[in-house]
C-alpha cells in the first residue's frame, strides 16, 4: 500500500471517529476541503478496508457472510440497570507509523467496563473469538450485542455464545447507532491514545493500548458513572 493510501486512511479514520455518521460521500467531501482530491467511490472502497459503515439507519452495508444466521435485536427501549445484563464488541482500525491494525473490545454496557480486547493485522474472526473467550473468563453476560459482520455472524463465534446460555442480539444496520457504548470507547481510546502516537509496530501498539485499557478501566473517572471508574462499578456491582 502506497504512502498516500496509508495517509488517506488515517485521514478517513480521523474523521469517522469525529462524525460516524457520515458516509463516504460527506468523508470525500471533507476530504477535498483539506485539500485530499478523493471522490466517494475510493472512500467507500478504503472504508470497506478498515471495515467502517455510517451509522445512520439505511441500507446495511455491515460486512455479512450470506451462510451464517442472523439474529434479531433485543434491546431496543431496554433499560441497562446491572452488570452482566449486555456486553457487546466491535471492531476499529488502529493506524502505525507504516500500516494499520484492526482492534476488537468487549464492554460491559452497565459499568462501560473493557473486559477484554485483541489486535489482528486482518479482520480474519480468530482474533474475536479470542477476545470473546477471554471476556466470558469474567462470567457470562446475559445479552450479547453485536453488528452483523461475518466475524459475529460466524457459527464459531456463535456457538461459543450458545453454549455459554448467552442470549444473542444482532443489530441490522451496520456499525449500529444502538451500539453507542462502544462508539464512545472507540472515540475514546483514538483520541486520548492512539492519534497521540506514532506506534512503528503492532508490538508497539499492544504494548500502549495495554497501558490505556488499563488506565480507562483503572483510573479514568467517567461522567456517566458518576465520576466513578468502570472497574469500580463493575467489581462493586454499584
Amino acid at each position: 500500500m502506497s504512502e498516500q493510501e496509508q495517509l488517506l486512511l488515517r485521514l478517513i479514520d480521523a474523521q469517522y471517529t469525529k462524525t460516524p455518521f457520515y458516509g463516504a460521500r460527506r468523508i470525500a467531501v471533507e476530504l477535498c476541503k483539506q485539500g485530499h482530491g478523493i471522490d466517494r467511490k475510493r472512500v467507500r472502497r478504503l472504508m470497506r478496508i478498515l471495515g467502517l459503515a455510517a451509522i445512520y439507519p439505511g441500507k446495511n452495508t455491515s460486512q455479512k457472510h450470506p451462510d451464517n444466521a442472523i439474529y434479531p435485536y433485543l434491546l431496543r427501549g431496554v433499560p441497562i440497570v446491572r452488570r452482566d445484563q449486555v456486553w457487546s464488541t466491535d471492531i476499529t482500525y488502529i493506524r502505525l507509523s507504516r500500516g494499520f491494525v484492526y482492534l476488537v473490545a468487549v464492554i460491559d454496557w452497565f459499568s462501560r467496563y473493557v473486559l477484554s480486547w485483541e489486535l489482528s493485522t486482518s479482520l480474519d474472526g480468530g482474533f474475536c473469538i479470542s477476545a470473546l473467550e477471554r471476556a466470558l473468563r469474567f462470567g457470562r453476560s446475559e445479552i450479547f450485542n453485536t453488528d452483523q459482520g461475518s466475524q459475529f455472524t460466524s457459527k464459531d463465534f456463535t456457538t461459543i455464545l450458545l453454549e455459554a446460555g448467552v442470549k444473542i442480539s444482532m443489530d441490522g444496520r451496520g456499525r449500529a447507532l444502538d451500539n453507542v457504548f462502544v462508539e464512545r470507547l472507540w472515540r475514546s481510546v483514538k483520541y486520548e491514545c492512539v492519534y497521540l502516537q506514532d506506534w512503528p509496530s503492532p508490538l508497539a501498539a499492544s504494548a500502549g493500548l495495554r497501558e490505556y485499557f488499563y488506565f480507562y478501566n483503572e483510573q479514568r473517572p467517567h461522567q456517566s458513572l458518576d465520576y466513578r471508574t468502570p472497574s469500580e462499578v463493575y467489581r462493586r456491582g454499584l
